[in-house]
């Protein structure tokens, strides 16, 4: 995706969350943040949106400290004003993004072309995944059947959240997603905007790439749970899992805001239940 593909994302997302806010009580259980209400998510994303933008903005280079989760909810406005506040600090970020330099300079925490880049995609999907969030709280709320109100997301904005997820997030300590070798391979079947991943994980060497490894096409035509050598894999064949399906799907379920239901899982499935249960996204 392109920078303005991701802030117009940005922008549509941000718009989403505030006004499934906007339908439900603050304090209306979040399902999928299990002790977080709909106020504290408008919290940390509208810390975390005034957060991104300070860097852009002011063309910081260095990590700066920042409060704890449970802070920055203490610390957000009362619930009358909450909504005007997230939406206030959700449209300076995109104002931001939209008018800096391509060729500024600021700091990121994963690999991308650009600093700019980098803060445009990770706020899209940052608010992507917390419009989830709200929405599955407000259809709670309404006692509407869970996922039923969420709105669709574009196959090409889905993709590239697992591909951020898989090769940025889960690239960055790979070996400690599981207890022992494997690999999970992520295969999204949306026609011409399908695309792979395989991740190797639970040893020294351990990572995150784009694409089947060659192995991989071997044990496509007859998974039995245990994947054949992998390039850089030393040792015992490791456990294989494969999870195919739509890159919506894909996305929502590798984010714990969706099962596996509907997707087609082959192999050793605990591989699957070791990344969801390890790869958790925090604040700090």
């Amino acid at each position: 995706m392109e920078i303005a593909d991701h802030i117009a994302c940005l922008r549509s997302e941000g718009e989403l969350l505030a006004e499934a806010a906007e339908r439900s009580p603050l304090t209306a259980p979040v399902p999928s943040c299990p002790g977080w209400q709909i106020r504290d998510v408008l919290a940390h994303l509208g810390f975390v949106h005034r957060w991104a933008t300070r860097y852009v903005a002011e063309g910081r280079t260095e990590a700066t400290s920042e409060p704890g989760e449970e802070e920055i909810i203490r610390l957000a406005p009362a619930d009358e004003s909450l909504v005007g506040w997230f939406r206030a600090g959700h449209a300076r970020l995109v104002s931001v993004l939209a008018a800096a330099d391509p060729a500024g300079r600021c700091w990121t925490f994963l690999p991308a072309p650009s600093p700019l880049a980098f803060w445009a995609r990770r706020q899209a999907h940052e608010t992507a995944i917390h419009r989830v969030d709200a929405q599955l709280a407000a259809a709670a709320a309404a006692a509407t059947v869970p996922g039923a109100d969420l709105d669709p997301f574009p196959a090409g904005l889905a993709a590239d959240g697992v591909d951020e997820l898989l090769t940025g997030f889960g690239g960055r300590d790979p070996e400690s997603l599981c207890d022992a070798s494997a690999v999970l391979v992520i295969r999204a079947e949306d026609g011409a905007r399908g695309a792979d991943w395989t991740v190797v994980m639970g040893q020294p060497g351990a990572g995150a790439s784009r694409g089947l490894d060659p192995a991989a096409r071997a044990a496509a035509a007859g998974i039995t749970g245990a994947a054949p050598a992998y390039r850089g894999v030393a040792g015992p064949a490791p456990a294989y899992c494969e999870v195919a399906g739509p890159a919506t799907a894909l996305y929502l379920m590798l984010w714990n805001r969706g099962t596996a239901a509907g997707l087609d899982v082959r192999g050793d499935d605990r591989v699957l239940a070791a990344w969801r249960e390890k790869m958790q996204v925090r604040w700090n």
